[in-house]
């Protein structure tokens, strides 16, 4: 018997945010002046081999302007859609936790006073969350409805130094032990089509995931941008992109094991047209998300038709 949530065949972060708002909430992306440590050499220097110049906040509020100024700018912008619309302040670029508790404070507050505001979304890497970050976030889930979205891309170590991100499996535990002890929610990030996965690699990150506490996922599309490490990897060769079909089917693939009740944040991604090299079927958005639906439809799926519960049944990665 297939199952629903509203129109769609998974907990969609729309209509989980519908059902704990009883309202429409978009999210305000912002870009709050931010770096990240394999950037400023603590880590590394170059960012993650995908990571577009903007790290990753291509669609964000202008850096030029104050944090208030970009969230006024950028809401009013989504307001013509959604006049009566509630609002998330999603702090996007860069790594979101990485400076002193006393600064992120004063800057995750701010966002707090503005009309309209009922939640915080907080980007962030698991290799900066120290125990005073953590406490202070513990603090402002007792405030307001907060989710820390926490990079992890793969479980696999290879791939992970590959791509230069500085932190592996390890890492995320740890932050996601520290996140959840303090109720926390947490939607971590994973990418398909990596250079060096197949298809087995690739489920066995969501494997592994679907076998651990988290309340949400980001499902990411490969893209190749400009001015990005991968792009000289692409030209070189060195991979070749997922099809549009390709990826469909490994979507649905993913939402089958998951925990029925997580909350799903995206499906694929987004990239600026002229900054974009591949694959541009990603550029038509919503064909690709109608064409999920259509294949859950076909299959008559849904998240945790094939989940086996958070038992222990998977252990840790060991690669």
């Amino acid at each position: 018997m297939s199952k629903q949530w509203g129109d769609k065949r998974f907990n969609a972060l729309n209509y989980h945010l519908r059902q704990e708002f009883g309202t429409k909430v978009f999210k305000v992306s912002l870009d709050a002046g931010f770096t990240c440590p394999n950037r400023d050499g603590t880590r590394g220097v170059g960012g993650c081999a995908f990571c577009s110049p903007a790290g990753s906040g291509d669609f964000a509020g202008a850096r030029a302007l104050s944090i208030k100024s970009q969230f006024h700018q950028v809401r009013e912008m989504m307001h013509r859609k959604w006049p009566q619309a509630k609002y998330i302040a999603y702090f996007q670029a860069f790594t979101n936790t990485y400076a002193p508790s006393p600064v992120l404070r004063e800057l995750y507050y701010s966002i707090l006073e503005e009309n309209g505001v009922v939640g915080i979304s907080i980007a962030t890497r698991p290799d900066c969350l120290s125990e005073d970050t953590l406490d202070l976030l513990a603090e402002l889930n007792q405030k307001t409805y907060l989710w820390l979205e926490l990079g992890l891309q793969t479980v696999h170590r290879a791939t992970a130094d590959a791509m230069n991100l500085g932190y592996g499996w390890d890492e995320f535990v740890k932050a996601l032990g520290g996140l959840r002890k303090r109720g926390i929610r947490v939607c971590p990030h994973i990418i398909l089509g990596l250079p060096g996965e197949d298809r087995g690699m690739m489920m066995e990150t969501a494997s592994v995931l679907a076998s651990r506490d988290i309340q949400g996922i980001k499902i990411h599309l490969l893209h190749v941008m400009r001015g990005t490490r991968l792009e000289t990897l692409y030209r070189q060769g060195g991979f070749e992109l997922l099809t549009q079909d390709e990826y469909v089917r490994l979507v649905v693939d993913i939402l089958e094991i998951l925990p029925p009740e997580i909350v799903i944040h995206r499906l694929t991604g987004d990239s600026p047209r002229e900054a974009l090299i591949g694959p541009e079927w990603s550029l038509k958005k919503w064909e690709v998300l109608n064409s999920i639906d259509a294949e859950l439809r076909r299959r008559d799926t849904w998240p945790g038709k094939f989940h086996h519960g958070t038992g222990g049944q998977v252990p840790d990665p060991t690669f």
